[in-house]
């Protein structure tokens, strides 16, 4: 997926410049663990996710024969009813490190005020740390006979929550305390990774992922 590619780019700029550990929030089937490059050895990486959903991921681990790697650790921790600071410090993280945070597909999922107590715990991490993140967008008028995805999530129990426009996401997170907060655009994400391919791809105008810096 595009926004797996950009995070984990994200990433890996961020360990040329000395992070050390990685969270993945909402890390549901995501593989970078089990695939990952040279460059990542140096890493801590902590897989944080919903008990059910990483119970099943570790099954299917088991099920293909797939080794955890010693640099892994697996957090369970619901988002909107317990603490993601005080689930992380359960575990071996250390919070008085830089880290890289990925948060992909999982914002729309929660009320606001499970969101705004990730960020907060991101802004409190140490200088350099960094967070990648997707959101989604106020949806647009219904168009007659035309199914949205927000429709088909909540008729199968998972209804988007949170919405933002990229002008109140700026300004929020400028007033936490980020450093930088970028919020490339449909166009940039395809003259970076979609501009060379022949089979007609384009990125969707209302792509929408971001990173912001400590």
């Amino acid at each position: 997926m595009l926004r797996s590619r950009y995070a984990e780019d994200r990433l890996a700029e961020a360990v040329r410049r000395g992070i050390k550990q990685y969270v993945l929030l909402g890390a549901g089937l995501d593989t970078f663990a089990y695939r990952q490059s040279e460059w990542a050895a140096s890493l801590q990486i902590f897989e944080v996710d919903q008990p059910a959903s990483q119970a099943e991921k570790k099954q299917r681990l088991q099920n293909a024969n797939i080794t955890v790697p010693k640099n892994v650790t697996f957090v369970a921790i619901d988002f909107e009813r317990n603490s993601l600071e005080a689930g992380l410090v359960d575990s071996s993280f250390d919070p008085a490190l830089p880290t890289f945070i990925s948060w992909l597909g999982v914002m729309v999922y929660l009320n606001w005020n499970a969101v705004d107590a990730v960020f907060r715990f991101a802004v409190g991490l140490p200088q350099r740390s960094e967070i990648a993140f997707t959101f989604s967008q106020p949806l647009p008028e219904s168009v007659p006979n035309m199914p949205r995805l927000s429709d088909r999530a909540a008729e199968l129990g998972e209804p988007w929550k949170t919405y933002i426009t990229p002008t109140d996401l700026t300004a929020y997170l400028r007033n936490l305390g980020f450093s930088q907060v970028n919020l490339p655009t449909a166009a940039d994400l395809e003259s970076w990774y979609i501009e060379a391919r022949q089979d007609g791809v384009h990125v969707s105008r209302r792509a929408t992922i971001a990173n912001a810096v400590l």
